[in-house]
């Protein structure tokens, strides 16, 4: 099931007499839908612009597929298989940056577990609600693949762990809003807003208003809050909702804990904003490891990934927030559970 994370409260037009005009384009790749929104640019440059950031968003979704043929998956056959793979400067890069990423969140941010990923059934455009043999769960967590693992020399990749299975499925759609941002702002597109699945990144703004999105409520249709996106900033989410499956009345999300090989329990969604440099990367990369430390930990986890403004939802509906993101929000319904955390 997928359902977009944050939802764009705006009044998209094609055109507005005696107004600037506003120019919208929605895509399905990375696994669900994205949207490009450009505000103030007449009509052909701003369909040009958009349609380059689409091709680009679908070259990044072929060469990082995790289970389909792509440079990504063809590393992970090299990477079974002892032996040491050339790649390209991009994904090599990435990888890189990957780990830093893997090393600052100590581990709960980790892309080396798409055997974990594949074992719970979430490697497939349509996964069944089919519980895995918890033998072969065991026996990967055991194996414990890390980022560390891996040996990157310029575009020379190899592993000293056979099962190290990369999906970078929690990196791609943030690396593509910040690609999306540097075609736009290259073509003089300054004012925009780029919607992938959930992680949104704000360009400039709508006229004299900033970009004001929405918090989609992780158990019914709607908003729980708004907020205004700042130039350059990101939010991101991470839910329960996006991809999951339910057994017994059990729910199974894809967001799957590396310490124990399951998918996390207890929370129903996280929220990030996230600024500055690689903000789209960010709001992807960080709000796994926020999700994924849970209630008790989830404080902890976005100081390490220094966010200072995030909030979770957990399984009995209350909000947990930091107090930057409690002045950021609006909240739909005034009377919504708050747990504001320093």
């Amino acid at each position: 099931m997928m359902r977009f994370a944050v939802l764009l409260l705006l009044s998209l037009l094609l055109s507005a007499c005696g107004k600037e005009p506003i120019y919208q384009e929605q895509g399905y790749v990375f696994g669900t839908l994205v949207e490009v929104t450009v505000f103030g640019v007449e009509e052909t440059r701003a369909q040009q612009g958009i349609a380059d950031v689409m091709h680009e968003f679908q070259r990044l979704h072929d060469l990082l597929h995790a289970w389909k043929p792509s440079e990504l998956s063809s590393l992970n056959t090299a990477i079974a298989q002892g032996k040491r793979q050339t790649v390209s400067p991009e994904l090599a890069a990435m990888l890189q940056d990957a780990a830093q990423l893997t090393s600052q969140s100590e581990g709960l941010f980790n892309p080396t577990i798409g055997g974990l990923i594949q074992t719970w059934g979430f490697q497939t455009d349509d996964f069944k609600a089919v519980l895995p043999d918890e033998k072969i769960i065991t026996a990967l967590v055991k194996e414990n693949p890390q980022m560390s693992d891996l040996t990157i020399s310029v575009t020379k990749v190899q592993s000293k762990n056979k099962n190290v299975k990369l999906d970078l499925g929690g990196y791609a759609k943030g690396y593509a809003l910040d690609r999306a941002a540097t075609i736009l702002k290259q073509q003089g597109i300054n004012d925009t807003l780029i919607n992938i699945g959930g992680n949104v990144l704000a360009l400039g703004s709508h006229g004299k208003r900033p970009w004001r999105v929405g918090i989609q409520h992780p158990r019914k249709p709607g908003a729980l809050a708004t907020l205004e996106l700042r130039d350059g900033e990101a939010v991101g989410t991470s839910g329960d909702y996006q991809r999951y499956f339910e057994v017994d009345g059990k729910r199974y999300c894809h967001l799957i804990d590396p310490r124990n090989g399951h998918p996390v329990q207890g929370v129903q969604a996280v929220t990030i904003i996230t600024h500055g440099q690689h903000a789209g990367l960010l709001s992807d990369a960080s709000s796994k490891p926020v999700f994924i430390a849970g209630n008790a930990g989830w404080r902890s986890a976005a100081n390490k990934m220094r966010i200072d403004e995030a909030l979770l939802i957990d399984a009995d509906g209350m909000v947990h927030l930091t107090a930057a993101m409690q002045k950021r929000l609006e909240f739909t319904d005034s009377k919504t559970l708050r747990n504001v955390e320093q």
